[in-house]
């Protein structure tokens, strides 16, 4: 079965979606002795030579999830130009084919997340996977008050505002203040240059926490294989499709109709009384515009405003009037411009 040649390097456990896009417009994958360089070009693992930098792909037979206290010292890639430590060196006893998913700086320590699962290293790594990261940082000296508020509130980077975070104090001495940082986005060197925008010089930054998994006990170098269930929760279980805003939208009985929003869906909507009868809200709110503001008659016949009001109405001139006899216009076009001018007859 064909696939796009990006899907079958990242489920190899060569790299994500994207990192496997660069590989193959540098022209370092081929296909049956052919160098490939299009995205979206389909290739069979099954039936088609795969190499990468000449040597050959092989699908991953299972995914392996690794949770690794990296220690300083290390860089987060496959391989150092510089011939610095990578950190795969630490994963003496796996046998598949392992990369790290997100980075963390050389001269930072904590927790590091390996796998060869392509996708799932794709989910964590996308903008819309808020996911929480806990980072305990030592700075020199006191921290302010007013600091750690301007770090909880967002300070302006050069890449950008930051989203709001969670800081707080863990212990201080005379000489370094430790703090912890809470945030969800996953820019390069974030927490440092956050300090650094507030004016704190950061001593030791350390990763404790990354959505539900925390560090535990692991020394610096050990890691741990992660578990199906521990995988799975951490990208957010298994994808769901959005609930249909039939079973979505809920209001209290004896609510009041009003607009309010449908948690599911993402969407406001108009509440109505047919959402609670099974029906869609999109129906009811339909037709709820094509319901006249009055109700008039209950039969089929076409509807006469002057039923409600008591005036008379003189036929020949279509027009409404009063008890004293003068013409008054019934259907004049409102104020917000909806509407069709009265026909005049000549």
């Amino acid at each position: 079965m064909q696939e796009r040649l990006q899907k079958i390097l990242a489920r190899a456990g060569i790299s994500s979606r994207r990192a496997a896009e660069e590989l193959i417009t540098a022209g370092r994958v081929t296909v049956n002795g052919q160098v490939v360089t299009e995205l979206g070009s389909k290739a069979d693992p099954e039936q088609d030579t795969i190499m990468l930098d000449g040597k050959p792909v092989r699908p991953a037979t299972r995914n392996v999830y690794i949770l690794l206290h990296k220690p300083a010292g290390y860089v987060t890639t496959m391989k150092d130009p510089q011939g610095r430590p990578v950190v795969t060196d630490l994963l003496k006893g796996a046998k598949e084919r392992l990369f790290p998913v997100g980075r963390l700086d050389y001269n930072t320590e904590g927790l590091l997340l390996l796998t060869n699962d392509g996708a799932w290293a794709n989910t964590l790594a996308h903008p819309r996977h808020e996911v929480d990261k806990e980072y305990h940082v030592r700075v020199r000296g006191s921290v302010s008050p007013e600091q750690i508020a301007s770090l909880a509130s967002g300070v302006v980077l050069e890449d950008g505002p930051t989203a709001p975070a969670r800081v707080g104090e863990i212990k201080a001495s005379d000489n370094n203040t430790w703090l912890s940082v809470v945030i969800h986005e996953g820019r390069f060197r974030q927490v440092r240059r956050m300090c650094e925008a507030v004016g704190l010089s950061v001593v030791r930054l350390k990763r404790v926490r990354y959505g539900s998994l925390a560090l535990g006990d692991l020394k610096p170098g050990e890691y741990r294989v992660l578990s199906d269930s521990e995988a799975r929760a951490l990208a957010g279980g298994e994808p769901t499709s959005p609930l249909p805003v039939t079973e979505a939208v809920k209001r209290p009985r004896g609510a009041p109709i009003k607009q309010f929003r449908n948690e599911a869906g993402g969407r406001t909507v108009t509440g109505r009384r047919e959402e609670h009868r099974g029906k869609p809200a999109t129906e009811g709110a339909e037709r709820s515009r094509r319901r006249p503001t009055d109700a008039g008659p209950p039969t089929g016949k076409k509807h006469d405003p002057t039923h409600s009001t008591g005036q008379k109405r003189d036929h020949g001139t279509g027009q409404g009037t009063g008890e004293s006899g003068h013409h008054r216009r019934t259907d004049r076009v409102r104020e917000d411009g909806i509407g069709r001018p009265p026909r005049r007859k000549h």
